[in-house]
């Protein structure tokens, strides 16, 4: 087995394949899985623009960004049936982990590595800083409850609830759309850059496993890093 046919392995299962969707929803049940992504994505997208604009350090920061988390978690599990999906492995069905995890450390490395560049380029190294400031400020263990709450209930909302709500046709473009738009509340072209990107990669991580606990791994283990990570480097 050459490098290739090995990263094919890996990759075409997590990425391009896909597998059955036999979780199929009536017209009433999909009205209403709609109905209710409609109305939290607008109340997730007003409590979100609403906690950035918060100085740093303040404590209301934490209230905020936690309720959006609770927005985007609630919505996506009032919405309807979510499924945690599969990829084929050995032969079998098993429940991505490994691999998601894995896509996390690498989106994450070539985020870091993008960081080096964006930090020399203003106004795009001052939009980064400002989002870090919260980071740098008040308490960490906090942070880091708020960070992956949020990029849980977004993986739960955007590629659970809203994915399923969106016709067969184009899901992954209309999801990562739809995640752009709402992170434009924010204001901050940087968090409009990372959703545009990354959001294909979660999206595509939902259409090949049929569920969410794939994008759910792989964007909080890139939360993480770039919690950790870029501080110190914009801090050089």
């Amino acid at each position: 087995m050459t490098w290739r046919t090995c990263i094919q392995d890996i990759v075409a299962p997590s990425l391009i394949d896909r597998v059955p969707r036999d979780h199929e929803e009536t017209e009433r049940p999909l009205l209403r899985r709609r109905i209710v992504v409609v109305t939290a994505l607008v109340a997730g997208a007003v409590l979100l623009g609403f906690s950035l604009s918060i100085r740093p350090g303040d404590s209301t920061f934490y209230a905020l960004t936690g309720a959006v988390a609770v927005v985007w978690t609630v919505g996506g599990l009032a919405s309807g049936p979510l499924h945690l999906g599969y990829i084929p492995f050995r032969g079998g069905p098993r429940r991505p982990v490994l691999t998601p995890l894995v896509t996390g450390l690498v989106a994450a490395g070539v985020f870091v590595a993008g960081a080096l560049a964006v930090r020399e380029l203003q106004p795009l190294g001052d939009d980064v800083e400002n989002v870090l400031a919260h980071a740098q400020q008040g308490s960490t263990a906090l942070i880091v409850v708020v960070t992956l709450a949020n990029a849980i209930g977004e993986e739960i909302f955007f590629r659970g609830a809203l994915f399923a709500a969106i016709d067969r046709r184009y899901p992954v473009v209309i999801s990562t759309i739809v995640y752009a738009i709402a992170t434009l509340a924010t204001a901050n072209p940087m968090l409009v850059f990372a959703a545009l990107t990354l959001g294909p990669v979660f999206g595509l991580q939902r259409r090949a496993s049929g569920g969410i606990l794939a994008p759910m791994i792989t964007h909080a283990t890139w939360s993480m890093i770039m919690l950790f990570a870029l501080p110190p480097l914009f801090s050089l």
